[in-house]
């Protein structure tokens, strides 16, 4: 398959410059033979996120959000997909004849790395088949949105939520209520007690839960998902590592959620897995 006319996309957050995304998309569009797409990683703060949409050509096909744009993503698209409705975040956007389209593939992502480390395979203690899995999110933002959506696609009933502010869980109950989810929470101070789970998902900002690694009492067979990446491994996730668990990083979320927006972008039926992971690992050993 091969394009002529020029295509666009690109990721937008604040900072951007680190951003791995479009190693990963071109790698996509190169293998798949789209010769003229590009895809580039453009700096933009939540307040200018309406305008700059607004000024994009019809060759513009598609955008990745990260943050602090995902919720403001939701606001100015046309749909939305229930899952990112639920969410109340967007990670993607997608030019369609009436406007953009938001979606959250940030949400399969997760559901698919976590079921590929052993989650509801019987590596926990219930396999899905014998009971709900038992779920832990560490912190409160989008990403953590995200992890509750995932959660209730792996069909778990009740999510442990762990804040290091109150209202931070506050504001995730609308969330588990749109997902028929029910948040059991827990205060910050109490957070090694919560690793007590089939899987613990972590997505609080980096060195936040660095300390929890010398006090977390492991479980045989829990997963962990450390949603950082840089640097790696974090001291959580070398603690879950040397306990012989299965670990998942920011970076195989990073792979699977790009997979499904690069096919909403083209129209191609399945993105080149290989070639956009082997770039991706190679632009991680480069650094």
């Amino acid at each position: 398959m091969q394009t002529t006319s020029p295509r666009r996309a690109a990721v937008l957050g604040k900072p951007i410059a680190h951003s791995l995304s479009p190693v990963i998309h071109r790698a996509g569009f190169a293998a798949a033979g789209l010769t003229g797409w590009t895809y580039d990683a453009i700096e933009c703060a939540e307040s200018e996120l309406s305008d700059l949409v607004a000024g994009l050509g019809p060759e513009w096909a598609g955008l990745s959000l990260t943050m602090p744009l995902k919720e403001a993503a939701i606001r100015l698209a046309t749909s939305a997909t229930p899952v990112a409705i639920a969410a109340g975040v967007a990670n993607t956007l997608v030019r369609q004849a009436d406007g953009w389209h938001a979606d959250n593939t940030d949400v399969p992502g997760m559901v698919r790395v976590l079921r590929e480390a052993g989650l509801g395979a019987g590596t926990g203690r219930h396999a899905a088949k014998e009971a709900p899995p038992r779920i832990t999110v560490l912190g409160g933002g989008g990403t953590a949105r995200a992890a509750l959506a995932a959660a209730a696609e792996l069909g778990a009933e009740a999510v442990t939520v762990v804040t290091r502010r109150p209202q931070a869980r506050a504001e995730l109950e609308p969330v588990a209520g749109a997902l028929g989810l029910r948040i059991e929470g827990v205060a910050w101070a109490d957070a090694p007690a919560a690793f007590d789970a089939d899987a613990v998902i972590s997505t609080v900002p980096k060195g936040a839960a660095d300390h929890l690694a010398g006090e977390v009492a492991w479980r045989a067979g829990t997963v962990l998902f450390d949603a950082l990446y840089d640097p790696w491994p974090t001291p959580l996730a070398a603690a879950a590592t040397a306990a012989e668990l299965p670990v998942v990083s920011g970076l195989d979320l990073l792979l699977a959620q790009a997979l499904s927006q690069f096919e909403q972008f083209t129209g191609v039926a399945e993105a080149p897995e290989d070639a956009m992971r082997a770039a991706l690992d190679e632009a991680v050993r480069s650094r």
